[in-house]
């Protein structure tokens, strides 16, 4: 039986959905899809006699059980979660029964899991374009469900559309539907969570760049894209040799527009990926072993519901710094460490030290949308438990069986904290002893998972590849009040990796905040403004608006209004607004350009810059 989700409103512990399918028409004039949902359910008790779905700003036509119309009413709307869906059986039905539900209905213009674009929001700027983001809670606002990480469905869809349409599911077939239209069809034979469920439609095309993976995107940058990805295959391999094979047959790659607001998303089958990764030097690809180790970690074993998603997310950055480990060395895995040490710290200072946002698994049940707690710190402070508890018990060689140990346990089920927490006890106890076993009892376990703040423990990361940037950051700080700055050279960078320039602009950050004529020469010598690496960039911006300096705010508009990436425009966004005369410049600039984000980085937006409470 399912965990109580605070963030749906369906009865899961009455009935589960075991099968999803679709029949969905798009319009891209109307921007709405329409057509039905068929959910195949199962009573998990006697006397159910009713099914409650959630919904969020759907028109609902009909609803049938077993094909005859069924009374249904919808709730009045909660700000976060939506409107319960409740669907009233004929007759009360026994443990076991299966019934099939459909609901005739279509989104409305509220949709908050589908972004459309106009041709002019595009790279080739003739078709439209539409893509979804689900997680967390968005799956409900564009077909009704049992929206829950602890129900795990299999789904199928036939889609007409007058473009190509991908799904988070393999291609079975397409058929000619007439007027210009084609019916897409699409099935997800294994078990996945309702907010994994992901489409995407526009002028697409793909190219192959390994034995089971395509790259997909506007026809204008299938090259580049593919050249830029061309190592996925290592990725998925390592992944396998260290847990267990990949079951999802397919690993695509679709490269989005612009506005997608995340790094990635780990759809099944199709990852979503933003295209400020396709730097033409392959710099930022490691996003690719984060998104392919979710195919394990989130995708095959599951949060019970929001509330864990640290399992989701702080298995999945562990998994790629073993990924990373592995291909490029232990040296590497600290690296990337230290770069997500630094997010974690930039998190809890903006929720503050004593925000119940920075408790590793928050209470969501007050109706929270689990948006709003959306940060590193199930990323970074999961991924520090985990490292930690690795160097507690013995390193590697005692935690990497155990990771594979993890998921053959949970594969296909969704799962809480403490069922993750027994099962580590009880492998190391089986396979080590007790001695390994008092090891795991010295870590406060209640203090990491539910503490705030920081986590308890300094994880002392191997700063070897980082000490040329914290050196060179130091001499940079030290001569903030010199007005001899001979000492410093274009040389000082040049054999920096992209890595190493995002790692020494990150420790300036830490420093107070800079006199402009340092920020100008070191735009001189080091010629920042020009970088195009995306993390870089940012970086950089972020140092100059802490300072107020001037000569950066048109850059910093053009980059949070030619990519949507949250990671990037909703720090740049705070902090332009903080700045020195630069909280109307935000306004003005988010109010222009509102249409080109994603509905949920909009919103999220909106509220960084005071615009809404």
């Amino acid at each position: 039986m399912p965990v109580k989700d605070p963030s749906s409103f369906a009865n899961t512990s009455d009935i589960v959905t075991t099968h999803l399918h679709l029949n969905w028409n798009i319009s891209f004039q109307e921007r709405k899809i329409a057509g039905n949902v068929v959910l195949d359910l199962v009573a998990l008790k006697d006397n159910v006699d009713k099914v409650v779905l959630d919904t969020s700003y759907l028109d609902i036509r009909a609803v049938y059980v077993n094909d005859a119309e069924a009374k249904f009413d919808i709730a009045e709307r909660h700000a976060a979660l939506g409107s319960a869906l409740t669907i009233h059986l004929a007759q009360p039905v026994a443990k076991d029964t299966k019934l099939k539900v459909k609901v005739d209905y279509s989104t409305t213009d509220k949709c908050t899991a589908v972004q459309y674009l106009e041709p002019e929001q595009t790279l080739g700027k003739k078709h439209p374009y539409l893509f979804s983001q689900c997680q967390a809670i968005h799956a409900r606002s564009f077909a009704p469900c049992q929206d829950t990480p602890g129900v795990k469905i299999t789904y199928s869809a036939d889609v007409t559309s007058p473009l190509r349409v991908l799904m988070s599911a393999l291609h079975t077939g397409h058929d000619d539907a007439g007027n210009g239209l084609t019916t897409y069809h699409f099935q997800q034979k294994t078990t996945m969570p309702s907010y994994l469920i992901a489409i995407a439609a526009g002028n697409l095309v793909g190219k192959e760049i390994g034995p089971r993976s395509t790259v997909w995107c506007e026809p204008e940058m299938v090259d580049a894209a593919a050249w830029e990805f061309e190592d996925t295959e290592k990725f998925i391999a390592t992944g396998e040799k260290l847990l267990t094979p990949y079951e999802w047959g397919r690993y695509d790659l679709l490269v989005l527009p612009p506005s997608f607001p995340y790094g990635g998303m780990e759809n099944p089958c199709l990852t979503f990926v933003t295209p400020t990764l396709v730097n033409g030097d392959r710099s930022a690809v490691d996003v690719v072993a984060h998104e392919i180790s979710h195919s394990w970690m989130g995708n095959l074993v599951t949060t019970a519901n929001w509330e864990h998603f640290w399992l989701n997310e702080g298995w999945t950055v562990f998994t790629e710094r073993k990924i990373l480990r592995y291909l490029h060395g232990e040296l590497e895995r600290q690296f990337s460490s230290i770069i997500g040490w630094k997010a974690l710290k930039e998190s809890v200072k903006l929720f503050g030290p004593d925000s119940p946002a920075t408790i590793l698994k928050p209470d969501l049940s007050s109706g929270i949308d689990p948006d709003d707690y959306f940060s590193s710190i199930p990323y970074e402070k999961g991924f520090n438990l985990l490292y930690h508890i690795e160097k507690t018990v013995g390193g590697p060689d005692v935690f990497e069986p155990y990771m594979k140990s993890h998921v053959e346990r949970f594969a296909s089920k969704s799962i809480t904290t403490e069922e993750w927490k027994a099962h580590l006890f009880e492998y190391m106890e089986k396979n080590h002893g007790q001695e390994v076993v008092d090891k795991l009892k010295t870590i406060d376990f209640d203090l990491w998972i539910n503490g705030k703040g920081m986590p308890p423990v300094d994880p002392q990361f191997d700063t070897t590849l980082a000490d040329q940037c914290y050196a060179l950051a130091k001499r940079w700080d030290e001569a903030r009040n010199s007005d001899d700055l001979s000492g410093f050279a274009p040389g000082d960078v040049e054999k920096f990796t992209a890595t190493q320039k995002l790692v020494f602009l990150e420790r300036l950050t830490d420093c107070e905040p800079f006199p402009h004529h340092l920020l100008a020469k070191m735009d001189e010598l080091y010629k920042m403004t020009a970088i195009r690496n995306s993390d870089v960039r940012f970086r950089w911006q972020q140092l100059c608006v802490l300072a107020s300096y001037k000569p950066i705010y048109p850059h910093v508009v053009a980059f949070i209004t030619e990519q949507g990436r949250m990671k990037f425009v909703r720090p740049l966004y705070r902090l332009l607004y903080k700045a020195q005369d630069g909280a109307e410049l935000a306004r003005e600039t988010f109010i222009k350009h509102k249409a080109f984000y994603h509905p949920i980085a909009a919103s999220l937006i909106e509220k960084d810059i005071g615009l809404k409470q």
